[in-house]
């Protein structure tokens, strides 16, 4: 599958040293896993969450499910072994935290070959630098990490995000002009099923791919907000074969409910029913 055509609705942060977490991962309907060996990892289990992370990757069983590796930071003492660990395992990118600038991820791309990277945007430095990380040759993937970047900044929360818009479009910009996945940053109220999809349906709008999560009882509401809809999906059949006919009977201009349907309105129409597909796909594997 093309990894521009798959969905990332839903990114689920899964603990690397938590035996009963990995394996509960391969039952969820989730599009992506991070599996991390920062935050969620004390200092006396680094080394041993890497072994537990490796053994539980070569077991298997996670199917479609994109498997994300993040390391800590190449600044702490347990960065440049999680790398080394992590490209000998079964993931499919390693994720970086705290990226300012490309040249932390050249740092990171010495220790892991052509392995794909994704970047944790979370720091004012590394938003001033988005267009230079988004355009680095192994760089695959965007993850805004909310929560850092809105104590580096001194923000209040707000349901509306304002504080952190500009951040979060500049890195869109970005990744948008790179054809990089982008996904939101966590939601932290796990039980806010309201705020939730308040904050999905936002970043939806903005072009988000996805949202990250800190629990499974997310899923359901994250997978719908980020996945077409029924009217989407009606819509751009309908605006597909409009279009098609229009030209094949060689008139100047489609129409598909009262609004004209031109060209840059196919490619979407096309866009939405291929993401559908996929997402179908996934559902069935």
């Amino acid at each position: 599958m093309d990894p521009r055509q798959r969905p990332y609705r839903s990114v689920l942060y899964i603990p690397g040293s938590r035996d009963r977490a990995l394996d509960k991962a391969r039952t969820l309907p989730v599009d992506a896993i991070i599996f991390d060996l920062e935050d969620a990892v004390a200092a006396d289990e680094k080394a041993n969450a890497r072994e537990t992370l490796k053994a539980a990757l070569a077991a298997g069983g996670y199917g479609d499910r994109v498997k994300i590796a993040r390391i800590n930071g190449l600044d702490t003492e347990w960065g440049r072994a999680d790398a080394e660990a992590v490209r000998e395992m079964d993931a499919d990118v390693v994720l970086l935290p705290k990226v300012n600038s490309a040249a932390d991820v050249d740092a990171l791309a010495v220790l892991t070959g052509d392995m794909p990277i994704w970047a944790m945007m979370e720091t004012p430095r590394g938003m001033l630098n988005a267009a230079e990380i988004a355009a680095h040759p192994l760089m695959t993937g965007f993850v805004m990490g909310t929560n850092d970047l809105a104590k580096d900044l001194q923000t209040r929360f707000r349901p509306d995000r304002l504080p952190l818009m500009t951040s979060l479009g500049l890195c869109l910009l970005a990744a948008k002009a790179e054809g990089l996945i982008i996904v939101d940053g966590v939601y932290n109220a796990f039980k806010d099923a309201d705020g939730l999809a308040a904050e999905c349906e936002q970043g939806r709008d903005m072009g988000f791919d996805g949202k990250t999560l800190i629990h499974p009882a997310q899923v359901e509401i994250t997978n719908a907000a980020f996945a077409p809809s029924d009217a989407e999906i009606d819509l751009a059949r309908r605006q597909i074969a409009a279009f098609e006919e229009t030209e094949a009977q060689g008139q100047g201009v489609a129409v598909v409910d009262g609004k004209i349907v031109e060209n840059l309105h196919v490619v979407t129409a096309r866009e939405i029913l291929a993401k559908a597909e996929a997402i179908s796909a996934l559902q069935a594997g």
